[in-house]
């Protein structure tokens, strides 16, 4: 290349580089905190000139932000975050500099997990010594009744739904099997998290949970576990440990643990996304809408150019507030978002209707196409049954747009039908208590969130009497299957994303062990027995799994046997002891009828010697969960109403 065509090309570029970069615009950079002076992530900054938005964007990680290619004048800045108070500044901005806005956001008690009510006297008064005099700290009046169990205040002041109308499915623990009547076990993968964060919303407020509404696999699976990195033709690995039972030592665990693979979200497939969000009145409230609008532009900071978003709304009727714009259209989105407003009935079933027909009609061959649907679950317009709307969601899956479904709010909380939905809409479900699990689902765990990489994933576990005696699947009631649908690649199972891990628990019984258990009767037609081939096996069980491809209606078969080696206390791997801890969690709120020797005091002590790197803290946040449930069971809580926490 000659001399002079360098030059030419160099010229070209800095003429392009000068008409892209309009003269004389300046730009507005900074930092939003708290007030202990830490980076606030996703926080909303726009810019203003009078009631005109100009431009927008989000804080980064670390809180940083800068907006861009602003003519000179006063602007407005307008920083949003679920959780605090919204600030509104003016900034003035001049030809070719940069003008420092630092922000700090001050907390916003309505949004807290816990809250003053409205015309609540506060600590001190007179209202609030008389009902501290009652026991516990409760007011006789804060007692409300709910489907499944009594909701109560901790402490005046707790802000505290009316006509709670919460609805969970009841969960009966599985219960022992004889692989010599029973040795197939078929269930569903589960990665659903909802309970999770829905059990620390009750614990945040003061309460325990319903016993009947744990679901154990939903509590183990809220965390990611150190299981290999796939490797060949499948899509996951698979990992198996056995180990002593802590809490009753004549028994074993076994942990069959699954481990998607992980994406690059730089070079993923795109999106068509349609958020689909319940605008109706029972969403007027601040632990609601507001914190579903921060939320979701969360995950729109996070969105590339090729990939595409609608939004639909539902309330007495249904709408199209956006239609499918492209990633790179930020402004344009956000300001749909923030337009949305609350008020009307419930017509569900023709928003969901809306949803699908908004996904097809754009839908990306080979791309990730998703329903994410934002409510309460309080569905009361139109097709609103959970039978019904279960039929409308089976109606669309099979035409390949999946259906994740967020959760938020309490007091009228239909954890059963949102379950129910994502689990027929091929999807995923979490519940979304505050900005910080909204962060975890839709930007720290984004890829497992919204890229499906396996489905209708089906395990089924074959035992062998010669080593087992019974056993028994630790969760997963509501995931069961029949031993015939296990090949069967018409029946519906669980979704698997990217780099996902899942973790099943089976509690065994070994064959020499002394323990009595009820006695089979005497078959008329056939003679059960152990053959010598099983006697001479060093295998304990076959882990049996079957799963199709997101663009298959084909499952493919691998087997994983798991061998008679059991592992004492001391050499489980980490892993292995922070899953049993939070078995061991599930089950005391559980008050299960298995927990032998569990304390919550062993539960602490198993998380504890497990926390690892634990970059995210969820593992530490467990441990303050545990303190908080132990503290309700046995009444010991200290509520502190100054700052809404305890001591």
């Amino acid at each position: 290349m000659n001399k002079k065509f360098m030059i030419l090309i160099l010229v070209v570029g800095l003429l392009t580089t000068i008409i892209a970069q309009p003269k004389g615009t300046g730009s507005i950079s900074g930092t939003i905190r708290d007030n202990a002076k830490q980076g606030l992530a996703n926080a909303s900054i726009e810019a203003f000139l009078g009631t005109q938005r100009i431009a927008a964007t989000s804080s980064d990680a670390k809180g940083a932000y800068k907006l861009i290619q602003l003519n000179p004048g006063k602007y407005t800045i307008v920083v949003k975050l679920t959780g605090y108070k919204t600030s509104s500044t003016e900034v003035k901005v001049n030809p070719a500099k940069n003008s420092i806005h630092n922000v700090t956001l001050k907390v916003d008690e309505g949004l807290l997990p816990i809250q003053r009510a409205k015309g609540d006297a506060g600590p001190g008064s007179a209202a609030t010594a008389q009902a501290e005099s009652y026991a516990g700290g409760f007011a006789v009046s804060d007692m409300l009744s709910i489907s499944s169990g009594a909701y109560a205040a901790p402490y005046p002041g707790m802000y505290i739904p009316p006509n709670n109308t919460e609805e969970y499915t009841a969960i009966n623990p599985n219960i022992f099997h004889s692989p010599l009547a029973e040795p197939l076990s078929t269930f569903s993968i589960d990665v659903d998290t909802a309970n999770y964060s829905n059990l620390r919303r009750y614990l945040n407020q003061g309460q325990l949970p319903p016993k009947n509404s744990i679901r154990i696999e939903e509590l183990i699976n809220y965390f990611s576990y150190d299981y290999p990195e796939p490797k060949g033709e499948h899509p996951f690995s698979v990992y198996t440990e056995m180990g002593v039972n802590p809490w009753n030592q004549k028994r074993n665990l076994v942990h069959i643990g699954i481990k998607g693979r992980a994406i690059d979200l730089k070079t993923a497939p795109a999106s068509n996304l349609v958020f689909l969000i319940d605008v109706s009145g029972s969403m007027n409230t601040p632990q609601k809408l507001p914190l579903v609008k921060e939320s979701m532009k969360m995950l729109v900071a996070n969105l590339r150019p090729i990939d595409k978003i609608a939004i639909a709304v539902y309330a007495g009727s249904a709408g199209l507030v956006l239609p499918s714009s492209d990633g790179a259209e930020k402004g344009k989105i956000i300001q749909a978002i923030d337009d949305l407003e609350a008020g009307g009935s419930t017509a569900g079933g023709a928003g969901i209707r809306l949803a699908y027909k908004t996904a097809l009609d754009n839908f990306i061959k080979g791309g990730n196409n998703r329903i994410i649907l934002c409510t309460d679950g309080d569905f009361n317009v139109g097709v609103s049954s959970t039978a019904d709307l279960e039929g409308l969601v089976s109606e669309y899956r099979s035409k390949g747009v999946y259906l994740t479904v967020l959760g938020y709010g309490m007091g009228n909380y239909k954890d059963n039908r949102m379950e129910t939905l994502a689990d027929k809409g091929n999807g995923n479900y979490a519940y979304i208590d505050n900005i910080n699990e909204a962060k975890k689902v839709l930007v720290t765990e984004m890829g497992s969130t919204l890229f499906t990489i396996a489905k209708d994933v089906k395990l089924q576990v074959e035992f062998n009497p010669a080593h087992v005696k019974a056993y028994r699947l630790i969760g997963y009631e509501n995931r069961m299957l029949r031993t015939e649908d296990f090949k069967d690649d018409t029946k519906d199972a669980g979704e698997l994303g990217a780099g996902h891990t899942v973790t099943a628990i089976y509690e065994i019984i070994p064959a020499n062990s002394k323990e009595t258990l009820p006695e089979l009767d005497t078959l008329k037609y056939q003679d059960v027995k152990i053959s010598d081939e099983a006697r001479k096996s060093p295998e304990v069980m076959t882990v049996k799994m079957r799963y199709k491809k997101p663009d298959s209606d084909v499952s493919i078969p691998l087997e994983t046997p798991v061998y008679n080696k059991t592992l004492g206390l001391k050499d489980v791997s980490e892993t292995f002891t922070f899953a049993n801890a939070v078995v061991g969690y599930g089950m005391l709120l559980q008050d299960s009828e298995h927990k032998a020797a569990l304390t919550w005091e062993m539960v602490r002590e198993m998380a504890k010697a497990s926390l690892g790197s634990d970059k995210e803290g969820y593992r530490k946040e467990f441990l303050d969960l545990v303190n908080r449930a132990e503290k309700l069971s046995t009444g010991e809580y200290r509520p502190n109403p100054n700052n809404y926490d305890w001591e």
